[in-house]
């Protein structure tokens, strides 16, 4: 608490002055945290002075909050270029890094319980303040452009320096950054040293939840620690392991006759799984599947999130694998299920993009509108996935990569006639507008629309259920870690191993 406070005076963050007349300061609190490693071992004990936000009224104590915050798809675009060049990717923290922040309105705070009956005024920000995020991105985003970094086209978190030939990356989330150059990097690193006061600086390895593994052979990313620990939280470690997220005998639906199940421990698992998705693309359509009937949960729902967490059990440590050989070509697949849902007989679209062998985004979506045939659902599906690789397309060329015509891969091939057909035939008039800027893109160069065999279809996994991991070897993109390195099922890529 003590050191909280002198952060307040190193950093010039407050006055204290009298209560303003007609003004409402905004209470404080202590809030206290052990900050825990990969390992789950305590690695720092935390106690952070926070103001309550929720009491502050816009127009008066803010005005704009909005921040730049983290795409998973973004970090794992970041991850497989890493491993690709060669290079380490580093992590440091600020201390106290909110408190850096200017701030443009004049904020009253409360002092802590057992303090004299005057007020703060805030010349920066302060933990728990809408803004505070906001003001601290500000001050790094204007140190960085001052040192020479340009700031990414489409992601405004990334920032890029290049010098003589080396090139230097930072994602300004937590302050993740490499280069092809170990002396840009270390000056780098003493820049920020001399501009903010540092608590620690090391290689990357935890990072928003996600454990980060860097080896000459490429880059792990698993969540096995956040697995075990949502295992322990609902009392599935000792669950009977399951081979399938889910079963193929499963069809879900209202259940309105069956029996009601607690809500709020339904959509706790619900979110739990959600996040673990970020490195499980293998449970992506189950949980998603799962996630539609949170508003009624019902005991057979319960029991398909459990079968989720007892395939879990099986497989905890399973990992994207992002391989230092593997060359950065884009290319995305897509697929859908024509009125998979039993409610409503609205399809899902299932998509994923890759760099290389590099799995570094995916969906699974139930689709907004019912669709009338197979090849609308599939040319809707396609639609989708062609606009997360524009946009992916867009993101790398901020890392200095330009692509031609990108593949799309598609196992319909009505769908594909649908885009390449240059009039709007009868058959397409129902088709929403917004769908059809795939047929213009196609047109303009952008994509390369493939015909790909359903067995090859790697977007098939987030479309429908599977019978068992043999069904997912069609790449080399999710393997296990170990502390000796890679495994594989009987010396065989495969996505599941």
């Amino acid at each position: 608490m003590h050191e909280e406070l002198e952060n307040f005076e190193r950093n010039h963050v407050r006055d204290l002055v009298e209560p303003p007349p007609n003004r409402h300061p905004i209470g404080t609190k202590w809030v206290f945290k052990n900050k825990r490693g990969e390992d789950g071992m305590v690695v720092r004990n935390k106690a952070r002075l926070v103001a309550r936000g929720f009491c502050q009224k816009e127009g008066i104590d803010y005005e704009e909050t909005f921040a730049p915050v983290a795409r998973l798809e973004a970090i794992r675009i970041l991850l497989t270029f890493a491993a690709s060049k060669g290079f380490k990717l580093q992590q440091m923290y600020v201390k106290s890094a909110f408190l850096n922040g200017f701030i443009e309105e004049e904020v009253y705070v409360r002092q802590p319980l057992g303090f004299e009956n005057r007020v703060y005024k805030l010349r920066k920000a302060l933990y728990g303040l809408k803004q505070a995020p906001r003001a601290w991105y500000a001050r790094l985003k204007s140190f960085l452009l001052k040192s020479g970094f340009v700031m990414g086209s489409v992601d405004k978190t990334l920032f890029l320096l290049s010098h003589g030939g080396d090139t230097l990356i930072i994602y300004v989330d937590d302050i993740i950054f490499g280069g092809s150059s170990h002396a840009l990097v270390s000056s780098f690193a003493e820049q920020m040293s001399r501009k903010f006061e540092m608590s620690l600086m090391v290689e990357l390895q935890f990072f928003l939840g996600l454990q980060i593994k860097q080896g000459p052979e490429g880059t792990f990313v698993h969540q096995a620690k956040y697995t075990r620990d949502i295992l322990k939280k609902f009392e599935m470690g000792d669950s009977k392991p399951m081979t399938t997220p889910m079963s193929t005998n499963t069809a879900l639906d209202a259940d309105e006759d069956g029996e009601a199940v607690d809500q709020k421990e339904f959509r706790e698992m619900i979110g739990s799984l959600l996040y673990l998705t970020a490195t499980r693309p293998d449970i992506q359509f189950a949980v998603c599947l799962c996630a539609r009937y949170q508003a009624s949960p019902r005991t057979s729902h319960r029991q398909a999130v459990k079968h989720i967490f007892r395939y879990l059990k099986f497989t905890p440590e399973l990992s994207l694998w992002y391989s230092s050989g593997s060359s950065l070509f884009l290319r995305g697949f897509s697929d859908a299920d024509h009125a998979g849902c039993r409610i409503d007989r609205k399809s899902t679209s299932g998509t994923c993009q890759l760099l290389g062998t590099s799995l570094v985004s995916w969906s699974s979506r139930k689709q907004a509108s019912v669709s009338l045939s197979t090849t609308e659902a599939e040319y809707i599906a396609a639609a989708s996935c062609c606009s997360q690789l524009l946009w992916m397309k867009a993101t790398l060329s901020d890392f200095g990569l330009r692509f031609g015509k990108i593949p799309l891969l598609v196992d319909s091939t009505s769908a594909i006639s649908v885009a390449k057909n240059p009039v709007l035939h009868s058959r397409t008039k129902h088709i929403d507008v917004r769908f059809h800027f795939l047929k213009d893109h196609y047109e303009k160069g952008d994509i390369d629309l493939v015909h790909v065999a359903s067995e090859n279809q790697l977007a098939d996994i987030f479309t429908r259920r599977f019978c068992a991991l043999e069904r997912l070897q069609v790449g080399d993109v999710l393997t296990k870690h170990s502390s000796r390195g890679r495994l594989r099922a009987n010396g065989s890529a495969s996505l599941l191993s």
